[in-house]
């Protein structure tokens, strides 16, 4: 039997003024219609820090200093066919203009309150921020 390896995925909510940046994903297979987070795989030799500032500049044109990113929690989540260890960020402050840096894989960038996040979000993504609102740092989705 081999090393058993876990793809990561790295997250962030961008929240300002209450509200919460989501990405209406379009064209990739996964999801496709639903909102979710800027977001993308770990690199190898890439600290999750890096990768989190990394994935929102390239998807989303914000950039986030590193003290301005904070670890908000950990999933670990289960597909059909898929097993993922995924860290989740927030950032309340950033530069640069918010834009659809990807629109061959995003159709819609939108804000929305924290208290109201659209019934079409991807639901794990749902699930790590109830978890985060009520102080828990680790979650699991799909092991059912």
């Amino acid at each position: 039997m081999g090393v058993f390896r876990l793809v990561s995925v790295v997250h962030v909510f961008l929240i300002k003024d209450g509200q919460v940046l989501l990405l209406r994903r379009a064209n990739t297979g996964h999801h496709d219609g639903e909102y979710g987070l800027p977001a993308g795989k770990l690199e190898g030799g890439e600290p999750l820090h890096v990768a989190a500032i990394r994935e929102v500049r390239e998807e989303c044109g914000a950039v986030i200093a590193p003290a301005d990113l904070t670890l908000i929690g950990t999933m670990h989540l289960h597909t059909s066919g898929d097993e993922r260890v995924d860290f989740f960020f927030k950032a309340e402050q950033w530069t640069g203009e918010i834009c659809n840096m990807e629109p061959d894989k995003c159709d819609e960038i939108c804000w929305f309150p924290v208290d109201a996040l659209p019934e079409n979000i991807i639901p794990f993504v749902q699930e790590a921020w109830n978890t985060f609102r009520d102080g828990v740092w680790y979650a699991a989705h799909g092991w059912n």
